[in-house]
Order: C-alpha cells, then sequence, then structure tokens
C-alpha cells in the first residue's frame, strides 16, 4: 500500500478536500467576475443616463405637465365625490329621522292600544323599509368613503413624482448654470487673448510704419489713405501701395505663428470714400468703389500668402466719415482703408 492510501485510511476513509476547495475558488473567481461585468455595464448605462440628461429633462417636463393634468382631474373628481358624498350624508339623517318618528309612532300605539296589529304590522313593514334604504344609503357612502382614500393615495403619489421631478429639474437647471459659468469664463479668457495678440499686432505695424505720415492709427485700427494704395477714382493698388502690402502681409504672417489655432480672428479691411459722388461704366456709386477697394487689398494679401478664411472685405461708401468739414483735406481722410483685427 502506498504512502498516500495509508494516509487516508489512517484519517478514516480517505477525506480529502483540495479539490473542493478549488472548485469553490472556481466559483467565487466566477461570481466576482460576473459582478464586474454587472458593475461595467451599470456605469455604461449611468453614463448613456448622464448624457442624455436634456433628453430626460424634456420628457421629465412633458411628465410633469401630464401629471399636472391629471392631478387637476382627480381633484376635480374628488370636488363631485365629495358633493355627492354630502347629499347622501343628508338623506341618510332624514332617513333616520323619519325611522325614530316612525319608531315614537310604533312605542305610542304600543302604550295607548289603540290602534290595530293590522296598523301596527304596516307600520312596521315601513319601517322595516325605511331601514332597509338606510342600508343601502350606508353601503353607497361606504364605496364613496374607499373611492376617496383611492383618491387621496392618487394624489400622494402624484405630489411625490412632481416633488422628484422638481428635483431632478432643479439639478439639471444647476447643472446648466454652472456650465454656462465656464462658458462664459473659457470666453472671456478667448477674448482677452485676443485683444493681446491684437495690440502685439499693432505695436508690430506701428514700428514698421512709424515713419509714414499718410498712415494713421485710430483707436483699434490701421488707416491707409487711399492714395498711399490706389489711384482716384481707381480700384487696382499701385505699385506704392503694393510694397506697403507686402509689408503689412510679412506682420500678419508672424502674428499668425504666435496666435493658437482654436481663436477665431480675422483682419477685417473696410473700404471708405469721401462724399463726391462717383458714376463711371465701372461703378456706379461710392458703395461699388469703397467694395472694390476692400476686395483688392484682401486678394493682394491672399497673394502674399494670408489664409482668405482670415480675411473679411465691406464697403461703406461715404456714410461713415471721420471728419464732417465739407473741404479738401477733410475728403481726403474720409477716403481710407481701415484694417482692424478682431473676431470673427
Amino acid at each position: 500500500m502506498t504512502r498516500l492510501a495509508r494516509r487516508r485510511n489512517e484519517t478514516g476513509g480517505g477525506a480529502y478536500y483540495w479539490p473542493g476547495f478549488v472548485d469553490a475558488m472556481a466559483q467565487l473567481l466566477l461570481v466576482i467576475t460576473f459582478l464586474l461585468s454587472v458593475f461595467m455595464i451599470a456605469q455604461f448605462m449611468l453614463a448613456r443616463e448622464i448624457t442624455g440628461q436634456d433628453t430626460v429633462l424634456s420628457q421629465l417636463r412633458s411628465q410633469i405637465a401630464e401629471l399636472s393634468e391629471l392631478l387637476a382631474l382627480e381633484k376635480s373628481s374628488k370636488t363631485e365625490l365629495s358633493t355627492t358624498l354630502a347629499a347622501l350624508a343628508d338623506d341618510l339623517k332624514s332617513a333616520r329621522d323619519q325611522t325614530s318618528e316612525l319608531q315614537g309612532i310604533i312605542d305610542v300605539l304600543r302604550q295607548e292600544g289603540t290602534q290595530s296589529g293590522t296598523a301596527l304590522t304596516a307600520l312596521q313593514n315601513k319601517l322595516t323599509g325605511e331601514k332597509k334604504i338606510s342600508a343601502e344609503a350606508l353601503a353607497r357612502v361606504e364605496l364613496l368613503n374607499q373611492q376617496i382614500a383611492a383618491l387621496r393615495r392618487q394624489v400622494a403619489i402624484l405630489n411625490q413624482a412632481l416633488e422628484a421631478s422638481e428635483t431632478r429639474d432643479q439639478a439639471s437647471k444647476t447643472q446648466i448654470a454652472d456650465l454656462g459659468r465656464r462658458l462664459n469664463i473659457a470666453l472671456a479668457q478667448r477674448v482677452q487673448e485676443l485683444a493681446r495678440f491684437r495690440s502685439e499686432f499693432f505695436g508690430r505695424l506701428r514700428r514698421i510704419l512709424s515713419q509714414r505720415s499718410d498712415i494713421r492709427v485710430v483707436g483699434d485700427r490701421f488707416v491707409f489713405q487711399s492714395e498711399v494704395l490706389f489711384d482716384k477714382g481707381a480700384a487696382e493698388i499701385n505699385i506704392a501701395g503694393l510694397a506697403e502690402i507686402g509689408t503689412l502681409a510679412t506682420a500678419i504672417q508672424e502674428l499668425e505663428l504666435q496666435i493658437p489655432a482654436d481663436i477665431a480672428w480675422v483682419l477685417r479691411v473696410d473700404g471708405h470714400t469721401d462724399s463726391d459722388p462717383i458714376n463711371t461704366p465701372q461703378f456706379d456709386s461710392n458703395w461699388e468703389l469703397s467694395s472694390a477697394r476692400a476686395i483688392a487689398v484682401v486678394k493682394a494679401l491672399i497673394a502674399q500668402g494670408i489664409p482668405p478664411n482670415r480675411l473679411v472685405a465691406a464697403g461703406f461708401g461715404e456714410f461713415q466719415p471721420i471728419d464732417l468739414a465739407d473741404t479738401d483735406q477733410a475728403k481726403a481722410k474720409n477716403r481710407r482703408i481701415e484694417l482692424k483685427l478682431t473676431e470673427r
């Protein structure tokens, strides 16, 4: 006999627990795996529920409206039942009064012995009928009480549902307000960043163009007099103007490398004319002339490598003057091209 067999005999039948322990551990691992799967599925469902909170909020509001209508209907039914109950109570009271009167008459007849047995029997039958009516009225009252209790339970359930919906609605409103606050903070930060880059842009242009008397800074805009870029009544940039556009394009390209890609900035090019009317085969009015000049500047910047999505052209004609006087000097100021770095 082997050593293992002798050990089994010595321990009384060879009880061997190791396979059972392995099975128990395997079952425990299966249970843990199942619980982990359930937990992951629950997390996924919870994420879907949070993601669709706006849809759930809309559904909750619809349910609140439906519950409110149902509550109004239940309150109306409760009022009608209360009215019916009051009427039945009056009938019951009247029947009890008649019963008391009849019982008194019977007692009087029994004491005096003046009435015959037939009359007494008739009165007793009438009394029995009245008692029957009273019993039916009591049954109806009991039924109405049960209905009222059921309505009260329904109203309580509706109130609980409304309170839960209002709580969820308030939580959703709080989340929406928090998101709005974060969005406003992010927008403010973007505006501050764009303002900083706008300042750098204008500072660089100011250094480059500081020696030009015909180029001015007005607020947050650079103002080119039209004569710098265009001949009188024309919308084609002259040779000297193309050199100025090249200098401007270089400054824009240097700034573009520093501005983050997620900031939606554009350079707006505005064309302005003086108040003298124009009517040529090419331009019917100052609107066309100012717009054509702004577009010409934009095209020249694009040719220098500026992305088209960073440029905007606008024509204002003679309707945005900076000098209202009717002099040659004032008209020269009003004939201009303005550049403004702004948000898209």
